[in-house]
């Protein structure tokens, strides 16, 4: 994996988060080709299998935003602005846009204030 940086110069922290970039990559790229794969082939069984295969780098591309989330705080700000929510997504950078959903919400208990 290509790193801007001198290798040694850099914490194992900095090296696992480039590991899963490169991963998250490698992963969204993976979706892209067997997404073109689904669209274009005749084949209903293969078209079936592809389907699965991309659906799986979906999965993995899933799980390594978790990881980034969860070891990077800027990953977890702005995957709780934006993810699962309404509306204009670009209003969402101004603090406009629609209402996020919450647990109390999804329970349908309404506002607690």
């Amino acid at each position: 994996m290509p790193y801007t940086e001198p290798y040694e110069a850099l914490d194992e922290k900095t090296r696992n988060i480039s590991r899963a970039i490169t991963s998250l990559k490698e992963e969204i790229e993976a979706v892209n080709w067997y997404n073109q794969r689904v669209n274009t082939t005749a084949d209903p069984e293969l078209k079936a299998i592809m389907a699965h295969n991309r659906d799986e780098e979906i999965e993995h591309a899933a799980m390594t935003i978790e990881w980034l989330r969860r070891n990077m705080d800027v990953w977890d700000k702005e995957l709780r602005t934006y993810l699962f929510t309404t509306g204009s997504i670009t209003a969402l950078e101004d603090g406009e846009g629609t209402e996020k959903p919450t647990a109390t919400a999804a329970l349908g208990i309404g506002s607690l204030k």
